[in-house]
């Protein structure tokens, strides 16, 4: 009987009966249009490979919906196993010597199969994390709104049932939809990308899809506050604020809680939802126990007596709580900020406040907060302690928003910049050409030292070399 001839390694993987010994195909999902295709290679649908390796017929998952990476993983498997192993197209072995048998380990068992999960059973798992690690409330509502309302709606308007049919092409069409300014959008898209990192952890996906975005780029807009003049123009609509046919509570009380609610945040720093929330007790003689929500740490604040008056004589609300000066204590405070948002905005339309070009000025509550930062920081407070009184958790946060205003600095790049003067004294006429004034002064010293030199050694060693005199050199 003639041998069989000897294969290269490339072909290791040869024909046996006319089939491959491994292969791919396509295991379409049962809603496919391309399902009686086991060859089709475009769809999403997972990839598998099957066929026999070393005698043994296998089926096992790629793990990938992409059939370069399957047809990837297929030459790997091949390529692991020795040449007299891997077919049975090799040489016989020779008589006497018993054939060796294969060992257990070197076969691939298949993987066993897991079912698919769903986007909806995915953004379940990711809620349920978030919540058992006790984030803000407001963290929370927000991966809700992100996950719940938006991902997931999106998803069945697409055509999406599992987790793993989400690719970078879909993220990429999701983020078209997005109609949020560029700051949102960049912080949308990082837990979005927190979210498939989280499926990835879980064995949902093999790879995360989000990495593939680009950067959102996001141009910081300097921080702006109310001066002084800005700011009495909003107490000022105070007193024409409201509509005088009435509500729950008499128009003139209704002025006198925002304007005291005004006074409150601009002297205090206090955020809106703080103040809202402030609690009677907390106000200690002429100081104020600024809690911070979001960080916890305790700082007093002192107040200003006109403040204090305020507050002591503020009228009460519709609905009105001895444990809280503005809030009445039922429902959510989210609620109660949209309402008292809603006011100001109002409010802002009376004041009418307007840039030197023309243009309105975009307010809004925050602004009172940041006024309290600016005005404290243009006094020559330190930033450190400003960033303690805002309740910021690192100093870098406050120098991100405030540090154009700290004066200490400014004052610094000023005599900086008059220093630069008294060097070069601006002329107005440009930049010069000529040498700086300490350079000229230099080759005019050297040229002194030269002549000196000259007098000093005439007639001694001093010989004419091509119309130029020559110094002979001194003999120590």
């Amino acid at each position: 009987m003639k041998s069989l001839p000897q294969f290269s390694d490339s072909s290791r993987i040869s024909l046996k009966s006319g089939f491959p010994l491994l292969s791919v195909y396509t295991r379409h999902h049962p809603d496919c249009r391309n399902a009686g295709d086991k060859n089709w290679r475009r769809c999403t649908c997972p990839k598998w490979i099957w066929g026999s390796l070393n005698g043994r017929f296998i089926r096992q998952s790629a793990r990938t919906h992409r059939w370069e990476e399957a047809e990837e993983l297929r030459r790997e498997l091949a390529e692991r196993l020795p040449p007299s192993r891997n077919s049975t197209l090799a040489p016989p072995a020779p008589a006497g010597e018993r054939e060796q048998e294969i060992p257990p380990a070197e076969v691939l068992p298949a993987t066993p199969k897991k079912p698919r999960v769903t986007i909806k059973a995915a953004v379940d798992a990711y809620i349920a994390d978030t919540m058992s690690r006790n984030v803000a409330a407001a963290t929370l509502d927000k991966l809700e709104t992100i996950f719940r309302k938006q991902f997931l709606a999106w998803s069945l308007i697409q055509g999406f049932e599992y987790i793993d049919e989400i690719d970078l092409d879909a993220l990429l069409n999701i983020r078209n939809t997005w109609s949020d300014a560029a700051l949102a959008k960049q912080k949308k898209q990082s837990r979005a990308i927190g979210f498939f990192w989280a499926c990835v952890r879980r064995r949902y996906l093999i790879e995360n899809p989000a990495i593939g975005l680009g950067r959102i780029k996001v141009v910081q807009v300097p921080t702006d506050y109310f001066p002084a003049d800005e700011f009495q123009r909003n107490l000022d609509a105070t007193d024409i604020y409201g509509d005088p046919r009435g509500g729950f509570i008499s128009v003139e009380d209704l002025r006198i809680r925002l304007r005291i609610m005004t006074l409150l945040m601009r002297w205090s720093g206090l955020r809106i939802r703080d103040a809202i929330t402030l609690e009677r007790h907390r106000l200690h003689g002429e100081s104020l126990l600024l809690y911070q929500a979001k960080t916890g740490t305790p700082v007093y604040v002192p107040l200003p007596p006109h403040v204090l008056e305020a507050l002591e004589s503020l009228p009460p609300g519709p609905r009105p709580n001895p444990r809280y000066f503005f809030w009445s204590g039922n429902g959510s405070p989210k609620s109660a900020v949209a309402n008292w948002q809603r006011s100001y905005r109002r409010l802002f339309e009376l004041a009418n406040i307007r840039r030197p070009d023309g243009e309105r000025k975009r307010c809004h509550p925050h602004m009172f907060r940041d006024t309290f930062a600016v005005e404290m920081l243009l006094a020559g407070v330190p930033i450190d302690q400003v960033s303690l009184l805002l309740g910021h958790a690192s100093v870098k946060i406050t120098e991100k928003s405030y540090a154009p205003f700290v004066k200490a600095r400014q004052i610094q790049l000023q005599e900086s910049v008059r220093n630069a003067w008294k060097v070069a004294p601006p002329t107005g006429d440009g930049p010069q050409n000529t040498p700086p004034a300490s350079t000229a002064s230099g080759e005019q010293t050297c040229r002194m030292a030269v002549d000196s030199r000259r007098k000093e050694t005439k007639g001694h060693g001093v010989s004419p070399l091509n119309g130029r005199t020559r110094i002979a050199p001194m003999k120590l």
